[in-house]
């Protein structure tokens, strides 16, 4: 018999999404469900296209595309010559990884914690021209941002010319100090490329700031874009370097100057609604109405802290209030709409870190500041690994009799539940979760 957990007016912000009701939904981080308002923006700009196609591949798309550029650029501290437009950051990355300069005896360095399809995509590339991948292995818990600078640049030889590095980390959702680790590289004269999929969105990500050569993002994580919305960062030194998967026209359908991003815009007939929807989802933080929002975020079991915030738990500050383009700016009085769901997120995870915590027994394997919209958390020691490409028992478990949808993972030789949270989800959800996780062990212990 399979339970739901019953999602009624507790949480208005569900209704911006369209999520199958009697779900709930804890695994943003993998698959981030499109808001409505952004998809009724994909779907106006694949209406347009198809009202007159000529017109718009012709004339229309090139501006569209340098707006929408420019848009992003804005959010993300850079310029709009600096970017492409990518289906996601795999893609970017295979673009990084087929264009830079590596030769025999050369060395990458990418961590343990890197996501397993970069550390397969830097494995290929070195092996096809006999260089290296180096993997040093981080922390086991994450305490003091100078021991996680030093884990990485440990790693680094004099024959190193490349560090792969994520902004948060996909198995252990930890957020990494990228910043000081481009500074340490630059020091040592080693280029940097950030996988960053987790981070739009969900933390302050200022790209020219940050001192990357490249940088890989996904939209339809937590800026809850359309899939198929990512974008490559590509500094200008390295722009006359990088060459495009597919090869086709390379040169402006419209007849205006050549760019070098014309190599990557026209790869075959495609439909642009996705990376073109981008400002929508920007536009959706920036707009985001009044609702009950947590503001309060502890290590607090869910049933301490009430659903609009009313605890005493000490206010959890959100990340650097730095310039971060026209959505984190607001005339109404208001905080800032991306400001709001970075408060609302974190402590959600909080409350969930506490209340799995409490499950489990276990320990959580870095401390708040180590973590924004989602975290990883420990299973007890005697849960099983499951063959690769298994979902765990656990996993098929929640989602079966719970219908809870949240991936179950494996770092370091252990099971970790991974919870990510938007603005859809609620207290009342954390708990049935943790409710629904002890049953499920009690069941495994007793079987």
């Amino acid at each position: 018999m399979t339970a739901t957990h019953q999602h009624s007016a507790a949480n208005a912000w569900r209704d911006l999404w369209s999520i199958r009701p009697g779900v709930t939904y804890l695994n943003h981080g993998s698959f981030g469900p499109t808001s409505r308002a952004v998809s009724a923006a994909r779907n106006e700009w694949s209406a347009r296209l198809e009202s007159e196609p000529m017109d718009f591949y012709v004339r229309q798309l090139e501006g569209h595309l340098d707006a929408a550029r420019s848009r992003v650029a804005d959010v993300f501290g850079t310029r709009g010559d600096r970017l492409l437009f990518v289906d996601n950051a795999t893609y970017g990355m295979n673009i990084v990884a087929n264009s830079f300069p590596l030769s025999a005896g050369d060395e990458v360095l990418a961590t343990n914690q890197e996501y397993g399809a970069v550390l397969r995509i830097w494995r290929e590339r070195c092996k096809a021209v006999g260089a290296q991948l180096v993997v040093p292995k981080l922390p086991e818990t994450f305490r003091d941002r100078d021991e996680v600078v030093a884990a990485v640049m440990g790693g680094v030889t004099d024959r190193t010319r490349l560090i792969v590095i994520s902004h948060i980390t996909s198995p252990t959702a930890l957020i990494l100090p990228v910043a000081e680790i481009c500074a340490r590289a630059r020091e040592r004269g080693v280029r940097v490329c950030i996988d960053g999929p987790h981070a739009l969105a969900a933390v302050p990500v200022r790209l020219d700031d940050l001192g990357c050569d490249f940088y890989c993002a996904s939209g339809h994580k937590w800026l809850t874009a359309p899939l198929g919305s990512g974008f490559l960062y590509v500094h200008s030194r390295w722009q006359q370097v990088v060459r495009p998967l597919v090869v086709s026209w390379g040169n402006s359908l419209s007849g205006r100057p050549h760019s070098w991003q014309d190599e990557f815009v026209w790869s075959g007939t495609r439909d642009a609604a996705a990376v073109l929807s981008t400002p929508a989802a920007i536009d959706f933080f920036a707009n985001l109405p009044e609702m009950p929002l947590l503001t309060n975020a502890a290590s607090h079991s869910p049933t301490s802290m009430a659903t609009t915030a009313t605890s005493n738990a000490e206010p959890r500050r959100s990340p650097a209030r730095v310039d971060e383009g026209d959505w984190s700016k607001t005339t109404t009085g208001r905080e800032p709409g991306i400001h709001r769901f970075r408060t609302h997120s974190h402590c959600l995870v909080a409350a969930a870190r506490s209340a799995v915590a409490a499950v489990t027994e276990t320990e959580p394997i870095g401390t708040p500041e180590w973590y924004g919209t989602m975290a990883s958390l420990p299973l007890p020691d005697w849960v099983s690994e499951t063959p690769h490409g298994h979902m765990h028992p656990i996993q098929a478990a929640l989602w079966e009799q719970y219908r809870i949808e949240i991936p179950v993972t494996s770092w370091n030789g252990r099971r970790h539940l991974r919870v990510s949270c938007h603005l859809y989800n609620t207290l009342a959800e954390i708990e049935y979760l943790a409710d629904a996780l002890r049953a499920i062990l009690r069941a495994r212990i007793g079987a």
